[in-house]
């Protein structure tokens, strides 16, 4: 299997989630902004990633992976055989896909525009070093300018819905292990995706592993969600 991807998509996670639970071995391919999405629309029929690979199957979203995974290799199942379960689980999903995501991106974001390591450190791994040093030191005038423009998209009300979430999310994980039942689930593996925008985990590496967003990543009200995060993620290897 190939997986095409940008290294620092949520969503392209959620997919090397998926693959680690189900214990199975794939190549990555990394996408590059703008070329390499033409190669990908000849392959595939789009340009955003995840697309993943699978002998004649060509799979593109996250979602429509992750069940073709549980479809070809059920065990270990991430998906309830209760019927209740299920749609728990899939709803979850689908929220961690959408309003979670969106928070969360955005909060990124946000965040990029005043810390130049995070800036740089976003972009694809192919990126020249001359051209990653140039976005690290923007102008200060330029990028705050940016920042006003990015904080009134994501707004205040949009930020205080993210952090009532994650504090919701905060206070279910600090009482079980799992979102849904009692073992790991497709929810899981989304919600714990998402996450990963707000404080990279150590496997995203230098000089990612441990930044993120300020007032987020920092907040003591929600370290029981990142240690349950990071749990999960040693759970699969990937700690």
């Amino acid at each position: 299997m190939q997986l095409h991807q940008f290294r620092h998509s949520a969503f392209c996670e959620k997919v090397r989630l998926v693959l680690a639970a189900k214990g199975l071995d794939y190549t990555v391919v990394e996408v590059t902004p703008g070329l390499g999405q033409l190669e990908l629309f000849r392959l595939s029929g789009q340009r955003q990633v995840p697309v993943l690979v699978d002998g004649a199957d060509v799979i593109p979203d996250s979602t429509a992976i992750a069940l073709h995974l549980e479809s070809r290799h059920p065990l270990p199942p991430l998906l309830p055989s209760d019927p209740a379960e299920k749609a728990r689980v899939l709803l979850l999903e689908d929220w961690a896909d959408t309003a979670l995501a969106q928070g969360c991106r955005l909060a990124l974001l946000q965040a990029a525009v005043t810390d130049p390591v995070l800036r740089a450190g976003l972009l694809p791994e192919a990126t020249p070093t001359p051209l990653r040093q140039l976005v690290s030191g923007l102008p200060g005038g330029m990028v705050g300018g940016m920042g006003e423009v990015i904080g009134g998209v994501v707004g205040q009300q949009q930020r205080r819905q993210l952090q009532s979430s994650l504090e919701q999310l905060a206070v279910l994980t600090a009482a079980r292990s799992y979102l849904v039942a009692d073992q790991l689930s497709l929810a899981d593996l989304a919600v714990v995706a998402q996450l990963s925008l707000l404080r990279f985990p150590a496997s995203s590496g230098a000089p990612l592993a441990g930044r993120g967003v300020s007032g987020i990543a920092d907040n003591p009200l929600l370290e029981p969600l990142f240690g349950w995060r990071d749990r999960v993620l040693d759970q699969l290897g990937r700690g």
